[in-house]
C-alpha cells in the first residue's frame, strides 16, 4: 500500500505517521507539509510544500496512491470564519480535488472532530466549515471517503501536540486517563488507535462514511 500523509508534524499525523511505518502491508509513506518532521526511514519521502493551496508544481509526485490521510486542522480559537474557512475549506479541498483527479481508486480520510455539523447552518461556527469540508469531501469521485470525528486525543509513543495550550493541557490529564478512559469508555481515542483504523479503512473499508469515536475504536478493537 502507498500511503501519502499530509501534516505529518501534527499531534494526529505523527501518531498516523508511526503507524504507516511499522505497518508491513505500507510500501512507502508521502508527506506533504510545509516542513519536513525530520524522521528518517527507508519508507519514508517527504515532500515540503510551501503552497498548500496549490498543487501544480508537484502533481508529477501525487500519483500512484492507495490512500491519503489528511491530518491537517487548525484551532478556530481567535479566527473569523472567511479566515478559518479558508484553511479548513479550502486547503482540503485544494488537496483533495487534485489527488481525486490524480488517483480515483484512492481512499481518502479525513481528520474532522465530534460535534461537526452536516447540517452546515449551526450557530458553531467550526462545526459548520467542519462540516462544509466533509460534505464536500464526501461529493469527490475518490474510490472510497471516511470522515473521522474524534473527541478527546491522548498521544502516546512521546508523541506532543504543537499547539502550546495543548501540551499543557495534556499534561495536566495525564495522571487522570486511566480514570477518564474509563469513565468515558470509547469517547478517548489514542493516537495509535487512530493511526490503525486508518489503515483499516484504507485496507478494507468501512461500515459508514462518517465515523465517531466508538466507530473509530471498534474498527481497531
Amino acid at each position: 500500500m502507498e500511503v501519502l500523509l499530509f501534516s505529518a508534524t501534527g499531534m494526529i499525523g505523527q501518531g498516523v505517521l508511526r503507524e504507516c511505518l511499522l505497518d508491513p502491508d505500507v510500501q512507502s509513506v508521502v508527506t506533504i507539509g510545509r516542513t519536513a518532521t525530520g524522521r528518517q526511514d527507508p519508507k519514508l519521502r517527504e515532500i515540503v510544500h510551501p503552497d498548500l493551496f496549490n498543487y501544480a508544481p508537484i502533481e508529477d509526485q501525487l500519483t500512484g496512491f492507495d490512500a491519503c490521510f489528511f491530518c491537517l486542522g487548525i484551532s478556530s480559537v481567535g479566527l473569523a470564519e472567511p479566515e478559518y474557512t479558508r484553511i479548513t475549506y479550502g486547503i482540503t479541498m485544494a488537496a483533495a480535488e487534485t489527488l481525486s483527479r490524480l488517483n480515483p481508486q484512492m481512499t481518502f480520510v479525513f481528520v474532522s472532530g465530534l460535534g461537526t455539523d452536516s447540517t452546515e447552518n449551526g450557530r458553531t461556527m467550526w462545526a459548520r466549515v467542519k462540516g462544509k469540508t466533509e460534505n464536500a469531501l464526501l461529493r469527490l469521485p475518490f474510490k472510497a471517503a471516511y470522515m473521522l470525528r474524534p473527541g478527546l486525543i491522548q498521544p502516546l509513543h512521546g508523541i506532543r501536540s504543537k499547539t502550546a495550550a495543548y501540551r499543557i493541557a495534556y499534561t495536566l490529564i495525564a495522571p487522570l486517563m486511566p480514570l477518564l478512559r474509563w469513565a468515558f469508555h470509547g469517547s478517548i481515542l489514542t493516537t495509535e488507535e487512530i493511526g490503525l483504523a486508518m489503515l483499516v479503512l484504507a485496507r478494507r473499508g468501512g461500515p459508514k462514511k462518517i465515523l465517531e469515536s466508538k466507530d473509530i475504536r471498534a474498527l481497531v478493537v
